[in-house]
């Protein structure tokens, strides 16, 4: 099991904002493992109450709140990352937990008792809420993610762009998944991810940005039709 604790600001920006400040970055940042081109495909298949409780304690800016999600790298991953994300006033709490591909299918189709295969508590945990609250799977979204990363303070720079989804498919691993655009395919995500501090020369390039801090959630924007009827 794998815990995180940051912060994180998030921006949207412009498709030519994001060639200038992925250069800037290239130049003085290193480039995350994965990435390569306009970076690497991401899917995270988000789970839900029956009510919706997560999706409107977002909606309504609750300070204490979780998701809970399912993330794979593309149809031929052969596994898949069970994670809880826990907003606490300005922080985010991340956990997650590797499970086998078949078990991921399985807890896909509602078969939670798999789970306690695993011998951390963090999957107990997932196995309680998600039977107590009744979770069930709400939609898929995917996009690239190009990603720089400064190791002296593990701070993540991170673009997310091409951002689709799908409200009634779930096989996460599917090579035929049909999905639709979610945002603006000019628009890009810029998020920034960091513990305790910004390096300052990082701090220069973000204060140049031309847009304000937002809160952007790549999971309401996965719902925009069954809960917002933008048909």
């Amino acid at each position: 099991m794998n815990e995180v604790l940051r912060q994180e600001k998030k921006f949207l920006i412009t498709l030519q904002q994001y060639y200038e400040f992925s250069h800037i970055f290239s130049k003085i940042l290193s480039l995350d493992s994965h990435s390569h081109g306009d970076g690497y495909e991401i899917r995270s298949l988000y789970f839900d109450s029956l009510d919706d409780r997560d999706f409107h304690e977002k909606e309504d800016g609750i300070e204490l709140r979780r998701k809970i999600r399912m993330r794979t790298y593309g149809a031929d991953t052969p596994f898949a990352m069970l994670e809880m994300k826990q907003k606490q006033g300005q922080l985010q709490k991340k956990r997650s937990l590797k499970m086998k591909r078949e078990d991921a299918e399985a807890l896909i189709l509602g078969n939670y008792s798999v789970l306690l295969k695993y011998s951390e508590a963090f999957a107990a945990e997932c196995y309680a809420i998600m039977n107590m609250y009744c979770y069930r799977p709400v939609c898929i979204v995917s996009y690239h993610r190009k990603a720089f990363v400064a190791k002296e303070n593990k701070i993540r720079i991170t673009f997310d762009h091409h951002i689709v989804a799908n409200e009634s498919d779930f096989q996460i691993f599917s090579s035929k998944l049909n999905q639709y655009p979610v945002l603006d395919p000019y628009l890009v995500v810029l998020e920034v991810k960091y513990n305790g501090f910004l390096l300052s020369y990082i701090k220069d390039v973000i204060n140049t940005i031309d847009k304000s801090e937002l809160s952007v959630s790549k999971y309401c924007l996965g719902r925009s039709i069954r809960k917002h009827y933008l048909f």
